[in-house]
């Protein structure tokens, strides 16, 4: 069971394009990126952040590589992760280049700030030659001085011309796997930037809002701008750019596509906000439920409500749900059905182990029709 949604989002055309193992455009699932924080050349500290984001369910990962200290670690890391790579490059297109030679899947290159045309054929030449994807990563930050003196600020008009012009330099090298950014960290700016390139290319888009600020004020500001974006169907892959630890953006990452019924991962939680009628303390409830079921990545859904107003409604709709009852007595639902009470003191512990069943059972289910799969290509 889970929520049947009220309404398919249509998303945008775009062509596919491959970030190492990881298929970006088309009808590939919009993928969840973040970036590290620890300096690069510490492949140790960097390999462990990695593993902490592929813990909650991050599918590409983007580092920096300023120095040539920088790509010579991205060796090692490459090689001890199990997500694809993008190198991030500025100003120093031979970073680019030896990023590409150390097994970076997928360079981000800002043309405004890698150098001459010269430059960026060069940097296209390593793409090529190794395999990796690009993005043409336009900030409206990082603007180029001609389109500045052009439109007289950043706007929507000079980040799509800005992109645009890149990417026909990359195409006039014969070089189509790429895809690109706009970003800004002005939600107005950066959607209306993103809805005019949507409406002018397919190339497939990598969306954001940079800079967007703390754990709370950049997950708001960008829950309204990606959200949007999704909303009309725009964005092939995102990362939402916070000043908290690479987990934590995806873990909002993955909320948003959750809420919009665009990728499904672990358990999605539906709990009241409490008031005076709650028979159970919700808030510290879902708290401890949220942490101790981050683990599961079978898709679950699971309804915590605080008493019988909305609880029962609320609970035949999920896969599990708990509705709060009086004197310490609560009622489990199970796949739409009411199926028996549990004491306040039991509640966590056992709907923990209600969501695990049902992930095992989930996961059973899915190993079998892989290897029925397997069988029937056998014989």
């Amino acid at each position: 069971m889970s929520y049947r949604p009220y309404q398919q989002i249509l998303r945008r055309k775009s062509r596919r394009i491959m970030v190492g193992k990881v298929p970006v455009g088309g009808d590939a699932p919009i993928s969840v990126q973040t970036m590290t924080n620890t300096p690069t050349e510490d492949a140790a500290a960097t390999i462990a952040q990695i593993r902490r984001a592929e813990v909650a369910g991050v599918d590409i990962v983007r580092v920096s590589v300023p120095t040539e200290e920088s790509t010579a670690a991205l060796h090692e890391i490459v090689r001890e992760v199990n997500v694809p790579v993008v190198a991030d490059v500025h100003f120093h297109y031979k970073r680019a280049i030896e990023a590409a030679q150390a097994g970076a899947a997928c360079l981000r290159i800002n043309p405004g700030n890698i150098g001459s045309k010269d430059r960026v054929k060069e940097v296209v030449k390593a793409a090529r030659d190794h395999g990796c994807s690009i993005r043409i990563g336009v900030n409206a930050g990082s603007l180029e001085k001609h389109l500045l003196e052009k439109y007289g600020e950043p706007n929507p008009e000079a980040l799509v011309e800005s992109a645009l012009w890149h990417a026909a330099h990359l195409l006039d090298e014969g070089f189509d796997n790429f895809k690109i950014s706009v970003k800004a960290s002005d939600v107005f700016l950066a959607v209306a930037a993103y809805q005019q390139l949507a409406e002018v290319c397919d190339h497939p888009l990598h969306i954001g809002i940079t800079e967007a600020g703390g754990k709370r004020a950049g997950t708001v500001k960008s829950a309204i701008g990606l959200g949007s974006l999704l909303w009309a169907g725009i964005g092939d892959t995102l990362r939402v750019s916070l000043s908290a630890e690479p987990e934590e953006e995806v873990s909002v990452g993955w909320e948003m596509l959750k809420s919009l019924h665009l990728r499904h991962r672990g358990v999605k939680v539906i709990s009241c906000p409490s008031c005076a009628r709650q028979g159970f303390d919700v808030i510290r409830t879902v708290e401890k439920l949220e942490d101790r079921l981050a683990h599961i990545t079978q898709p679950i859904s699971l309804s915590i409500i605080g008493c019988v107003v909305n609880g029962p409604g609320e609970a035949l709709m999920t896969d599990i749900g708990l509705t709060g009852g009086g004197a310490g007595t609560h009622m489990i639902y199970g796949m739409g059905k009411q199926s028996h009470t549990i004491k306040t003191e039991e509640m966590v512990e056992h709907i923990v182990g209600l969501v695990e069943r049902r992930a095992a059972e989930m996961q059973a289910a899915k190993d079998a029709e892989a290897a029925e799969v397997a069988r029937q290509a056998a014989a």
